[in-house]
């Protein structure tokens, strides 16, 4: 049997990539970046079989982090991430709201702040982090090199990579998270994005016309 299972719920407008991640043996779960329509969230870990403990943040924007305070009351989880240089985002998520017309939300303060090298845990499944600034300052992406499985957030994407015209935003500091911290990981990881379709480290490499060897 697999150690974990993984199931993505598509939540708000903008269809981003809500994630369980449930350890097979405990059951338990972490839910990484509840942007919102925490009910849609709620009944797939009730179809897991899967108790959350934890929320996991790879970046503050509001279609990721939107839902956070409400389904940390509601369930009595924790919030690991991200790093703290997203502070300024997670402060400012009422103006997001009301400036992308989402539902109101609450702030709130995360538990653990997460730096490179940290690790987080899920029932018995570590994964290490990095800090990959760039689409935020304090955008972080969770790796688990047995699963051979990382969860990017907003850094990279199927064919594209993550806007860095927000506050704060890099594009020089984004590629250099992508080829420096993601692509050394291995060409056959599989990473599940904030938006779209799963990829691999080596399909980007080859054809993301952003960052792949053969750009330029």
């Amino acid at each position: 049997m697999s150690a974990l299972s993984v199931a993505v719920v598509p939540v708000t407008a903008f269809a981003q990539n809500c994630t369980i991640l449930m350890c097979n043996h405990s059951k338990q779960a972490a839910v990484i970046d509840p942007g919102g329509e925490t009910d849609k969230i709620k009944q797939q870990l009730k179809q897991m079989g899967a108790t959350a403990t934890k929320i996991l943040l790879t970046h503050a924007h509001i279609d990721h982090a939107g839902g956070t305070a409400e389904l940390a009351k509601d369930l009595d989880l924790t919030i690991e991430g991200p790093h703290q240089g997203d502070l300024f985002w997670i402060q400012s998520l009422a103006q997001q709201s009301a400036m992308f017309g989402f539902p109101a939300v609450e702030s709130f303060t995360p538990d653990r702040w997460l730096n490179d090298g940290d690790q987080v845990q899920v029932g018995e499944l570590s994964f290490d982090v990095l800090h990959t600034p760039g689409h935020t300052p304090g955008h972080v992406v969770f790796y688990n090199a047995a699963a051979k499985l990382a969860f990017v957030g907003d850094v990279l994407f199927n064919g594209s990579i993550g806007r860095t015209d927000f506050p704060q935003g890099d594009h020089a500091q984004l590629i250099s998270s992508i080829r420096e911290k993601l692509f050394p990981l291995g060409d056959d990881i599989e990473f599940i994005c904030g938006h779209g379709p799963n990829s691999t480290f080596g399909q980007e490499r080859r054809s993301n016309p952003f960052v792949s060897d053969h750009r330029g």
